[in-house]
């Protein structure tokens, strides 16, 4: 048996429509998980992507500005992998950040994320199954960052609600972890792959000497989905070409 593969699994990623969140839906799907490809904007290209390829999903719109907005998703689902991808950033100086961009960060980066896990896996503990979470962490899950306030402080939440529920979950068949992307080349940070000067700074802090793609993290949850992972609990998997280490 290939203890790297999802066959029979369905998996629900948040945040599929773009970037990270489509990598990972379509490495789920190549490993032969049925993928439900949730988001806030259409992710019919996401499905299509994956269907091509011979593998299964469909779309589903979400909406995590409100953040209790799946607690009744997986009754009938059947989902067994949650990839909780969603995620905004709002920017300004300390001293000017807003209480409106501090919760709507929090809602949807935090908040929603613990309530969506929440609800994944009451249903799983309930029939003794067994499932795996995926949280996509940060950097500024272990780095502090500027003018990004609300941001950081949901990342390092994460990272602190990935080891409380894999405390209590662990020993009930539930892998809960979480990658932290390094600088990944998506639609979301063209600007700085433009700027010369903050992509010369950037190279040079990378010992990897490049820029990650997405279908690094793909792989990477892949990993931490499959049966491959199974003895893995409450870990911050960095994915990031070796930056946290330089």
């Amino acid at each position: 048996m290939n203890p790297f593969s999802l066959e029979g699994r369905k998996a629900l990623v948040t945040g599929a429509n773009t970037g990270i969140g489509r990598a990972i839906a379509v490495a789920m799907g190549n490993a032969g998980a049925h993928v439900v490809c949730a988001g806030r904007s259409s992710c019919d290209e996401t499905v299509a992507q994956i269907r091509t390829a011979g593998g299964k999903a469909e779309p589903l719109a979400l909406d995590f500005a409100d953040p209790m907005a799946a607690k009744d998703l997986f009754d009938d689902m059947g989902a067994d992998i949650l990839v909780n991808n969603a995620g905004i950033i709002r920017r300004g100086e300390a001293l000017d950040f807003t209480e409106e961009d501090w919760d709507a960060v929090l809602d949807v980066n935090l908040k929603a994320l613990f309530f969506t896990t929440q609800a994944f896996a009451r249903p799983l503990i309930a029939r003794g199954a067994r499932g795996a979470v995926i949280n996509i962490a940060s950097m500024l899950s272990f780095q502090g960052g500027i003018r990004v306030a609300s941001y950081t402080a949901a990342k390092h939440g994460v990272s602190g609600v990935t080891k409380i529920l894999a405390n209590e979950w662990a020993g009930r068949g539930i892998n809960v972890n979480a990658i932290a992307p390094g600088y990944i080349a998506t639609n979301n940070t063209a600007a700085l792959q433009a700027d010369p000067v903050r992509n010369k700074a950037i190279l040079e802090r990378i010992p990897a000497g490049d820029w990650g793609k997405p279908e690094d993290i793909g792989g990477t949850a892949v990993f931490l989905a499959s049966p491959a992972a199974q003895y893995i609990h409450g870990a911050i998997l960095n994915v990031d070409g070796g930056w946290l280490a330089r």
